[in-house]
Formats: structure tokens, sequence, C-alpha cells
């Protein structure tokens, strides 16, 4: 079992990659419709209740923050996709910008795909599952928000995320997690860090 998260501090809101912090420690980041709980897992995650502003807004955060979690990695929250009230020229710019991101950043080491498991995963989801798997970019799932619904429906979702998945012959690790039960988040987290064990610095 990963040991648990010790640090924890924001560092900055980056409008794009140029604006990234130097590529000096490996990173893993966020990313999903807009409104599938980010914030809170990534508060859950640190088990900092204020790490990460959450919102009733959807669409809030517009930039790529940027969290130093143990002075060894980055987490990084990515903006939310699919969110209706900004222009098209604004998605469009949110979509280049994140795809730079995704396929230049060299110290890009994990993609966690978060989907509100209420629900299916939507076009959006789909696509951009393939799109990662289509370019070789490593990623995992999570179902969130397991708590707003009973035990046997959250194992029926992610069967049938795992049926989903199987069928665009994607193979990928996937998680069921409550930002409201951090402990429910440990599984993530081991194979988060096994995964990077060999990027991070001792």
């Amino acid at each position: 079992m990963a040991k648990p998260v010790k640090k924890a501090e924001y560092l900055l809101s980056a409008p794009d990659l140029d604006h990234c912090p130097a590529g000096d420690k490996p990173e893993i980041c966020f990313a999903g419709r807009s409104n599938v709980g980010k914030s809170s897992l990534i508060n859950a995650l640190t088990r900092r209740k204020r790490l990460a502003h959450t919102s009733n807004s959807p669409g809030k955060t517009r930039n790529l923050n940027y969290y130093v979690i143990d002075d060894s990695w980055y987490l990084v929250d990515l903006p939310g996709y699919g969110y209706a009230k900004i222009s098209k020229k604004e998605q469009a710019r949110w979509g280049r910008e994140m795809k730079r991101y995704l396929l230049e950043r060299k110290t890009l080491e994990l993609v966690v795909v978060i989907v509100d498991i209420r629900h299916k995963p939507s076009v959006l989801d789909e696509e951009f599952m393939f799109w990662l798997a289509e370019n070789g970019i490593p990623f995992c799932i999570i179902l969130n928000k397991t708590d707003k619904i009973s035990k046997t429906r959250v194992l029926q979702q992610k069967a049938a995320v795992s049926a989903l998945l199987e069928n665009m012959n994607i193979e990928v690790p996937v998680f069921t997690v409550s930002a409201q039960t951090p402990e429910t988040i440990d599984d993530f987290f081991a194979f988060a860090m096994d995964f990077m064990q060999d990027a991070i610095k001792p």
C-alpha cells in the first residue's frame, strides 16, 4: 500500500503548456467532464479539505492547476471538458491547449479520467478515452461518487464501463471511489504510485 501524502501545496495555474512549471518532476493529471468532482477527489487524496477549490458552478477550472505532492511529483487538475456555458472559441482554445499538453508534456506519466458513476460515460468521455488510447497515452478510470448510489449499482456501473472498454479494445484499470470516504481512494493511489515509482526521484 502506498504511503499517505504528507505534504501537498498549490503551486500555480497555467493557461497553456508554455506556462507549466519546469519539467523537473513526474506528473499525474485529473481529467473529466465538468462537475465530476475532480477538486473533491484531490482534497480527499491529499487529505486536505481546502487544497483544491470546489464549486457548484461547473467550468470554474479554466487552467491547468498544479499541486506539488511530497516535493516529488505534480498533481495537475485539467479544465473540465464539455461545459456549454463558455463560447465556442474558448472551448476550441481549451481543446487545443489540452491536446498539446497531453501530447507534448514529457513528464506526464498518467492521465486519470474521472466519470460520475451515476451516469454512463458520455460521448465526450468515450471519445477522450479512445483518443488517449490511440495516442498511446497511459490512463486509468475513476468512477466517482459511489456514495450516491447503492453497492449493487456500483458493481453494475463498473461492469458496464468495463464492457464498454472491452468493446473499444482498451485495457485499463477502473477504480470506484468516493471523495466522501478517502479510504476508497487507497487502491487507486497505490496503483498510481507503483506506476510512477521509477519516475519519482528518491
